[in-house]
């Protein structure tokens, strides 16, 4: 082996994210809505059986706010400023009457996940004639999506501590296909490379980072999070398409994403268009 080799194989080796368990506390919880007050007590009665998991070793402070009559953004802001919460709980078309229109998450709630730190539980649309008419039972099918796993620590520690007792965590990473695909056409081009040795080296070197995250934080989850199954769902494809098929199969009960982006005010990666689409999966907005 060369010397560069060497340093290449050294640097490679130093370079592999390891997960860092972190313990997060969440104490108080803020559900943000816009019911008639005769319904607000079932909203909580709601929120606190599909989220028991996090009373299974704290106790968590439970806060309404929140009217019918149309509330402005900058009074949400306010309220969130003011409780300092460690989760925001709210759901889809806040303040807002396109519920029928599959074509966004609605204004307060674009705001809400961008202008704040906390994050953000959106559950699905209620139905307002009856609460108990919905879908909600518990996070014991919890999937984490993210462009790029490897190192995502806080999102891994978030979507572990939202798994109920006895559940199954999924680390989901798909690369784009299509980018893979175009660069390999550039590689095509270069008389001097082999593209099939290219096309399977590359691939298995973009796969291989986050398989490798996964068996790390496999390896130490079970220490904080000894009552938990770990999988994992790491390929090539249709980014869209593949997370959609993937959280049908599993039957997941809360996705896990990242919101934020520090070079844009929109939403993070794919984090909006899943968002919209998934109209009937509770969403945890990092």
């Amino acid at each position: 082996m060369s010397t560069l080799d060497q340093f290449e194989s050294v640097f490679n080796a130093a370079a592999k994210d390891a997960f860092t368990p972190q313990y997060i506390k969440i104490k108080r919880v803020l559900i943000i809505q816009d019911l008639p007050e005769a319904l607000q007590d079932d909203l909580l009665y709601l929120v606190k059986g599909f989220l028991s998991v996090l009373e299974q070793n704290t106790e968590v402070e439970w806060k309404l706010f929140g009217r019918t009559e149309q509330s402005k953004i900058h009074d949400m802001l306010e309220a969130v400023e003011n409780n300092r919460p460690d989760l925001i709980v709210t759901y889809r078309h806040l303040h807002c009457d396109a519920v029928d229109w599959a074509y966004g998450l609605g204004t307060h709630i674009d705001v809400l996940t961008q202008a704040t730190t906390t994050p953000v539980l959106i559950l699905p649309n209620l139905d307002r004639n009856n609460l108990n008419n919905n879908s909600l039972k518990n996070t014991k099918q919890v999937m984490a999506v993210t462009d790029h796993l490897a190192g995502d620590h806080s999102l891994v520690n978030y979507s572990a501590l939202f798994t109920q007792t006895g559940g199954t965590l999924f680390l989901a990473h798909i690369e784009d296909k299509a980018v893979f695909d175009r660069y390999i056409s550039a590689v095509s081009k270069i008389p001097d490379l082999d593209t099939e040795t290219a096309s399977e080296q590359i691939k298995a070197r973009l796969l291989k980072d986050p398989s490798d995250y996964v068996e790390s934080c496999r390896k130490n989850l079970t220490e904080t999070f000894p009552t938990i199954n770990i999988e994992h769902c790491i390929g090539l494809g249709c980014r869209m398409s593949d997370y959609r098929n993937l959280i049908d199969e599993h039957e997941i009960d809360l996705l896990v994403m990242y919101t934020k982006d520090d070079d844009q005010l929109a939403m993070h990666g794919v984090a909006y268009p899943l968002a919209v689409e998934l109209r009937t999966t509770p969403l945890l907005m990092l």
